[in-house]
């Protein structure tokens, strides 16, 4: 059967097998005889598209709400990732509002009750993990304090999520949660540690331009587990940061000086009550910022940043010593100027202004080479 029609096929007349391809005229020209109506027959509806004629357009030279259609384009094309928030508090209800805006999947799990504040943002909350787990979230970022991080990984029921599930972090230091993750996480598991080294506060104008700090620490060779921590970062990426990879070790070695310090210095001053003055010059008003930017944060954040950080204790030695080399100096100059105002104006004498040295008045002869006073005199003893 299919060698005969072969045959068939191949003895085909020349005419049929040379003949051209039918051109997109052609095409055109014989739908257009198919589509003429019928003698009699009722003619099409007409079909109408509204365009908005007193709407302000583009004048980029594009067509109405064609960068719209490009963005819903970008958007289709972006994986969408099932995210489990847990530590919904300030900054995990921070970053849940970015994820909600790029489209994916929000599930919030806290101690405390927010399902409000998650059902305002468009995300769903949790509040026994068991139920957070059995939805299977394709990552699990994890946005508790520093110093509640170990209790919380350590609660969560591990084996209701898949074997492959990403977890994250987004804590302010990074040794700590790395070495967490590994010791608690099976060995399936993926671990990318990111640091957004921004907050409410200083990217309420956007995350454009703001530093992300990330290291993939434990990713499979799969390319669906690949892809999916590329998914992950992109969401920052998305959002303008600027992408920087490092080591967690690298990581808490700088942020003991960017960060810690910084927090140290702005809650040393909320110490001394710092007030806006009407002679207020730049710098000061510069303290009085960082006071209010540092002293925003929970102390707990403060505290976990010296806690699990090693390298804060060094620093904080480094800036009392800092801090008494320069007391001391000024002490120094201070103790010049009383030694100067004692030891030349405290008695009854006059500096000479050519050799420095203190002309004395004494009284008894002048003319006495040695200026001791007669012994008999001293003592009181008078001659007959």
């Amino acid at each position: 059967m299919a060698s005969s029609s072969s045959v068939r096929l191949h003895h085909l007349p020349s005419s049929w097998r040379s003949s051209p391809s039918p051109t997109n005229l052609q095409f055109r020209a014989a739908s257009c005889r198919w589509r003429r109506p019928l003698p009699g027959a009722a003619p099409p509806p007409l079909r109408l598209r509204a365009t908005p004629t007193d709407a302000a357009q583009p004048f980029n030279g594009k067509e109405p709400f064609e960068s719209e259609e490009k963005d819903h384009q970008e958007q289709q094309l972006q994986p969408r990732l099932k995210i489990a928030v847990v530590g919904f508090g300030n900054y995990g209800q921070f970053l849940a509002r970015t994820l909600v805006a790029q489209g994916h999947t929000v599930l919030a799990h806290s101690r405390s009750d927010h399902s409000a504040a998650a059902a305002a943002i468009g995300a769903r909350f949790f509040p026994d993990p068991h139920d957070l787990c059995e939805c299977h979230p394709d990552v699990v970022l994890l946005a508790t304090s520093i110093l509640s991080a170990e209790a919380v990984v350590r609660s969560l029921p591990l084996h209701r999520l898949r074997r492959d599930t990403l977890f994250a972090d987004v804590l302010s230091v990074k040794e700590f949660p790395r070495n967490l993750l590994l010791g608690t996480l099976p060995e399936e598991f993926d671990i990318v540690c990111t640091h957004p080294m921004f907050g409410p506060e200083s990217a309420r104008d956007g995350w454009a331009g703001l530093p992300l700090v990330y290291e993939a620490v434990r990713v499979g060779d799969d390319p669906a587990r690949r892809a999916r921590a590329a998914a992950f970062l992109n969401i920052f990426e998305r959002e303008g940061c600027r992408m920087v990879e490092m080591s967690c070790v690298e990581h808490d070695a700088h942020a003991a000086g960017t960060q810690f310090l910084t927090h140290t210095v702005g809650r040393t001053l909320a110490l001394l009550e710092l007030r806006p003055t009407p002679i207020s010059t730049r710098g000061y008003e510069t303290l009085l910022r960082l006071v209010d930017n540092t002293c925003s944060d929970s102390f707990d954040l403060y505290n976990g940043l010296f806690m699990y950080n090693k390298n804060s204790t060094e620093l904080l030695n480094r800036l009392e010593w800092a801090m008494d080399s320069v007391k001391k100096k000024l002490f120094d100059g201070l103790h010049d100027v009383l030694r100067r105002q004692l030891f030349d104006f405290d008695f009854d004498g006059e500096v000479d202004p050519i050799d420095n040295e203190v002309v004395v008045a004494v009284d008894g002869d002048e003319d006495d080479d040695d200026g001791d006073v007669n012994a008999e005199e001293e003592t009181g003893e008078e001659n007959n």
